[in-house]
Parts: structure tokens; sequence; C-alpha cells
């Protein structure tokens, strides 16, 4: 990858936030950020908003918040949009997931309704145990058609929010492993996979592949190989367009893969773990 010097721009503008899978992890992000701007919550945790950053040597005692520091954009310009294999709106979605408060959503109803999810590109091959009523799928006969459809969704994203900017970040379900293959060694290839329905392109990888082509950073919020392949970081380089990301690494994932280490079995210390819901919509 190029390596060099790059200034960042003060954010200007709205700027849209498409998120492939609007399950639980999404809609929690997405109802989150609402309930802090209209002032029903703080953004416990979140390293932009509440995050510090030491400036010259500890007795100096400057440690401004990093969104004081770094031109970030502000929670106020965020606009969000995604796709998802079932119907629900951004309301629904978050009442059938059960992670924040009822009284919370409900209060946030009028909002969250009016995010409904585009039309996804999905292969149950990659996600095996989704279940109900996951029709809401792009019907275009090639991958490369559905790439090409997903660029036409940004595009009306775009100007429907009247958006300055974009960024996309993968909210889905964890896909099955795939091994990389000659269809992911270059750009080349992989375009030509795309027109010929190549059964080791994932959809994540289709996603990646349509924001980059648009120009759009896309993060990689699970730990699928997507962005890893050689082919789309010859197309992130291509288009110099930043590409991130191996799992989010939130909730339940850290504190088994961070905490329980340090408590079994070196300090003679026992978790007991109950059945526990951890799942993902796409």
């Amino acid at each position: 990858m190029t390596k060099g010097n790059f200034e960042i721009e003060s954010p200007k503008g709205k700027l849209g936030v498409l998120l492939p899978g609007l399950g639980a992890v999404a809609t929690t992000f997405i109802a989150g950020v609402e309930a802090v701007r209209r002032g029903l919550a703080k953004p416990i945790g979140s390293l932009t908003q509440m995050g510090t950053i030491r400036i010259g040597k500890r007795t100096d005692k400057k440690s401004p918040k990093i969104k004081e520091f770094v031109p970030l954009a502000d929670l106020g310009s965020l606009v969000f949009g995604g796709w998802d294999v079932f119907h629900d709106d951004c309301y629904e979605a978050a009442m059938k997931s059960q992670v924040l408060e009822k009284a919370l959503i409900d209060e946030l109803k009028p909002f969250l309704s009016e995010i409904k999810p585009m039309a996804a590109v999905f292969d149950s091959r990659f996600v095996k145990k989704l279940r109900g009523d996951t029709s809401n799928v792009k019907k275009d006969d090639t991958l490369w058609q559905k790439a090409e459809a997903l660029m036409r969704d940004i595009d009306e994203f775009a100007e429907r929010n009247k958006v300055d900017r974009m960024v996309m970040v993968w909210c889905g379900s964890t896909e099955a492993y795939l091994s990389p293959t000659d269809v992911h060694k270059d750009l080349a290839s992989f375009e030509k996979g795309l027109k010929e329905n190549d059964p080791a392109i994932a959809p994540s990888m289709v996603y990646a592949y349509a924001a980059l082509k648009k120009g759009i950073p896309y993060a990689n919020g699970a730990p699928n190989l997507t962005v890893d392949i050689p082919a789309l970081q010859e197309l992130a380089e291509k288009n110099s367009v930043p590409i991130a990301g191996k799992d989010f690494k939130t909730g339940q994932t850290l504190m088994k893969t961070i905490v329980a280490p340090g408590l079994y079995p070196e300090h003679d210390l026992f978790i007991q773990q109950k059945k526990l819901k951890n799942t993902l919509r796409y």
C-alpha cells in the first residue's frame, strides 16, 4: 500500500453512514447516536466523544477531548442508511433485538421507523443460521449486476439525503470462512469473477467493491476476509480510499478474549457462562 503523509480535511456538511446489516449491532449504534443527540443518553465508552489525548508532558496537564483535537464529524451530521435481508425498519429491528430498553426505543420510534432497509446482497451459503423471511434481497442474475445495484443505492441515498461524503461499515453477520482463491488475487480476476458469479466471492466483498468503486471508505466490523484480499486492496489503493477493520471486538467478544484469559486458569478463578443471546442479524 502507498505510504506517505496525508492531510485530513475538516469535516463539512452531512456524513452518510451506510450499514450492510440493520440488525442488533446497527440498530443499537443508530439508536444510541440518536439518544445522545437528544440528550437522552451519554456516549459512555465512545473514544471519539469522551476519549482524551495528552498533549506535551504529563506535567503540562493538557488533555483535551479527542474530538476537540482531531477534525471529526459531529454526531449531529450523521445520516444513516443500510441494507438487510429482513424487511423490518430500524424500530422493528431494535425491538426484536432486545438490546436497548423498550422505553428508550419507543421514544425514538419516529426517527428509527423512518430508516428502512434497502434490498440486500445475500448468499445463504455464507450465513446459514438465519431464520425468518429473508426475502428482501436483490434478484439480479450476477454479482456484477448486484454490485451495480448497490452503487445505484448509494447514489440515490446520497441524493435523497444531500450528504457531502459517506462511509460504509459492515454490521452484518460473520460470514462462513473461505480460503482465498485465484479470483481474489487481483482486481481484474475479481471483476471477472463478479461477472461469472464465482462462488468464492462473499456478499461482504460485493459491498466493499461497490463502496470502493464509489470512493467510499469501508470498515469491516466482522472477522470476514472482505478487504484482506489483494483484489480489493488493489482497488482501494487505485482509488485512494481507506479500508480498515477485522472485527468490532465489542461486548461478549471483548470480555471473552481479554478479561476471561486473565482470570482463568492462572488465577484459579472460574467463570460460569450461561447461554447468552449473542447472535447478529445480517
